[in-house]
């Protein structure tokens, strides 16, 4: 009788633990990747990436960190609430002519938390 209550437990305890998920915020993003196409040397470009908040938590971004010097980064501070948008504001320095790629890692408490926008185009 005891083996049997405690088998019992077991998969009540297990069937418990199954069902209850974990809130957590997730990223929808409008895109993740922006082609600037020609741009003039020696202005700086910029471009928003907005996102929503797909998940059950709030978004809290901890860093975006350019692949190089050449941009900067500045985004949402606050924590964005489910169902609230926020932005990712990507600028590149366009000093040297030719094509670029550039990456910015979003480092976040969401499903995925390291996640990579990019911004692309050439510089004339």
């Amino acid at each position: 009788m005891n083996k049997v209550l405690n088998v019992v437990a077991v998969v009540v305890a297990f069937i418990s633990l199954t069902a209850m998920s974990v809130a957590i915020g997730e990223f929808k993003f409008e895109k993740e990747t922006h082609d600037f196409g020609g741009i003039p040397q020696g202005t700086p470009v910029s471009h928003e990436f907005k996102f929503t908040n797909a998940g059950d938590a709030p978004i809290i971004i901890s860093e975006v960190a350019p692949s190089c010097g050449c941009s900067v980064a500045d985004f949402s501070k606050t924590p964005i609430k489910p169902g609230e948008t926020g932005t990712i504001k990507a600028t590149f320095n366009a000093a040297a002519k030719g094509p670029f790629t550039k990456s910015f890692t979003v480092k976040s408490n969401t499903k995925t938390p390291v996640k990579t926008l990019t911004v692309k185009g050439t510089v004339q």
